[in-house]
């Protein structure tokens, strides 16, 4: 058998291919639109580079490794590609945003004022977004409240559950992943704001987000769900747990982490809505603490409220607004990883301490009581001889007569 291979080392191994492709396709990009072609343009030089650096790291792999060899090389560099190209886009927006509205984060007020004195001549020292970052506070609460329990039940429904109806339920939510904000902005403004609130408010706009979030929290959680292996509800059963009771101590603990992702995914969809809240919540410039009476206005629309400004000042606002809610996913999202990061049976450093001074507690005080020792170690040892079945131990076998002996 010939030597064994680590295929994620295999692809850049050489690192002379992989740096002689890279410096000879920019100097092959530069040549051409520089001097022997009239191509002008970053796009379509950066573009002319990715491909003579594909060309080329292909001819030269191809000198030292198979045909096999080369085509896994090409399909990592693309893969690699790939992540570094979604990698600086996130990058772009996050830095081009920041640097925009760095000229409203820095001012103290920006955060702890509202633009109930402000106008658009004012200076970034006059006028905040407090009120906006409260209203998606109290909104994007209220639509946890009504997914979180809605979403997760459901997807154990699907799991657990099954039947006709529960692929009507899977077929129906994940329609609902593609139906536009606007509609569902529409359907809250017709239902809950003409009919029974007659008004603007920070309800309608977390209902019309609970709207936009279900459909994801229920499909990433019917994901998350059939991952969990089978044999663990199986073991549940045969010590004689119920259904709801393994999916209770069993299922969610299991998949907590996932569960805790598929809020995550929910959340940054709803948190950023803005054509269901500019239907339902309404513009205002004031801080609403209720979510129930007058418009509540949120980060969302009112970055849409500040850019559609003339003014340099409003739109420099605008996007101290949108960095603000971008540092706001951030924040959640750390937070929900530090809650739901470690698997099951994964302990902290505090519990695994706590957990070893334990059991060197109870080594001490077994050791001291030779009888209590002697005593623990027949325990063991009949526990590990006695097969159990379905939560009880199986029957001792009955002694046979010399008759039935067939010996």
């Amino acid at each position: 058998m010939g030597e064994r291979r680590d295929l994620r080392t295999v692809p850049f191994g050489d690192r002379f291919d992989l740096l002689g492709s890279m410096a000879a396709s920019l100097a092959l990009s530069s040549l051409l639109f520089g001097w022997l072609t009239p191509m002008t343009g970053g796009i379509g030089w950066a573009v002319l580079s990715f491909i003579a650096f594909l060309g080329i790291y292909a001819v030269m792999s191809s000198l030292r490794a198979d045909r096999l060899a080369v085509r896994e090389r090409i399909v990592t560099a693309l893969f690699y590609s790939a992540g570094i190209l979604l990698l600086g886009a996130l990058t772009f927006v996050l830095f081009f945003t920041l640097i925009r509205g760095s000229s409203a984060l820095f001012h103290g007020n920006f955060f702890v004022e509202t633009m109930t004195t402000a106008g658009p001549l004012d200076p970034l020292t006059v006028g905040g977004i407090a009120h906006a970052v409260v209203g998606t506070l109290i909104q994007i609460g209220i639509a946890l409240v009504i997914t979180i329990p809605l979403g997760v039940m459901t997807a154990v429904f699907l799991n657990e559950v099954g039947g006709p109806f529960a692929r009507f339920v899977r077929t129906v939510s994940d329609a609902m992943t593609a139906l536009p904000s606007i509609v569902a902005g529409l359907f809250v403004y017709a239902a809950v704001v003409t009919l029974i609130t007659h008004e603007r408010s920070g309800f309608a706009a977390s209902i019309a987000i609970s709207v936009m979030m279900l459909p994801i929290i229920i499909r990433a959680s019917d994901v998350v769900l059939r991952l969990v292996p089978h044999n663990l509800r199986e073991a549940s059963y045969a010590l004689g747990s119920s259904r709801w009771r393994t999916v209770w101590n069993v299922v969610l603990p299991t998949s907590r982490s996932g569960l805790v992702t598929a809020v995550i995914l929910g959340t940054a969809r709803g948190i950023g809505e803005t054509s269901p809240v500019l239907l339902t919540s309404g513009v205002t410039a004031q801080m609403n603490l209720n979510p129930f009476s007058g418009p509540m206005i949120s980060l969302p629309l009112q970055v849409f409220d500040f850019v559609k400004s003339p003014e340099p000042n409003m739109i420099a606002r605008g996007f101290g607004a949108a960095a603000t809610l971008v540092l706001l996913v951030l924040t959640l999202f750390i937070i929900a990883r530090l809650i739901g990061g470690r698997g099951p049976g994964q302990l902290s450093d505090r519990q695994r301490r706590a957990a070893m001074a334990a059991s060197a507690r109870d080594l001490r005080r077994i050791s001291a009581d030779p009888a209590q020792h002697s005593r623990a170690v027949r325990r063991l040892s009949t526990a590990s001889r006695v097969p159990f079945f379905g939560g009880r131990a199986a029957p001792a076998a009955r002694p046979r007569s010399p008759e039935e002996n067939p010996s």
